[in-house]
């Protein structure tokens, strides 16, 4: 009877480890904005007005009335954003004349350091499909948050910092709903393939 009870409190205490290490997963994909926190359909965005990296005035309508995709990111970011606009300018391409409607937005989750001429020149360097979008920070932090992205500043061992973030692309249809995430490392096959729907989505 004693092994058999101590069979079981061992039983029960791995039981409560399972359940609170989910719970923590859970919670950190909730705070975090990753894409399991997210369900196609649901209403993201909020109203703000930014500016493009042009330096004119952009609010929440320039993502409806076409095809959208939404990337967050920042310009000094080392890997992660270079390699998905690298691959946004290449998604694009291949869809040709089928992604005529398709537009592209690099909205900054570092907006004190990335002006709008700063973003201009590193979004054109790879593709004049993709808009970037920064302005006050408070009104970015706004726009973070409704849309469920993580973005955090970590300091660097020189004073400085870097920027944490969600890395996937965001799918927005015409109607401006969401409909799902394009994930980074994703195969060129698998989000052609989602761009293609949303392309022809009527929402």
């Amino acid at each position: 009877m004693p092994r058999l009870g101590l069979k079981t409190g061992i039983g029960a205490a791995l039981a409560a480890l399972i359940l609170l290490s989910i719970g923590f997963l859970g919670w950190q994909y909730a705070v975090q904005g990753t894409d399991q926190s997210l369900t196609a359909g649901m209403t993201l965005g909020t109203d703000f007005t930014l500016v493009d990296h042009d330096g004119a005035p952009i609010t929440q309508a320039a993502f409806e009335g076409r095809p959208t995709l939404l990337y967050f990111g920042f310009t000094r970011c080392p890997e992660v954003c270079p390699t998905t606009l690298y691959e946004m300018a290449g998604w694009l391409d291949a869809l040709g004349d089928e992604g005529r409607e398709v537009q592209a937005f690099f909205i900054s989750v570092d907006p004190e350091r990335d002006t709008p001429e700063i973003m201009k020149g590193y979004s054109e360097a790879f593709t004049d499909r993709v808009i970037g979008i920064t302005g006050d920070p408070d009104e970015i932090a706004r726009v973070v948050a409704a849309w469920h992205v993580y973005a955090a500043k970590v300091p660097t061992e020189d004073g400085d910092y870097t920027m944490d973030h969600t890395a996937s692309v965001f799918l927005v249809d015409r109607n401006g709903v969401f409909k799902g995430t394009i994930a980074y490392g994703e195969s060129a096959e698998t989000a052609i393939a989602k761009l293609r729907r949303l392309a022809g989505s009527s929402g």
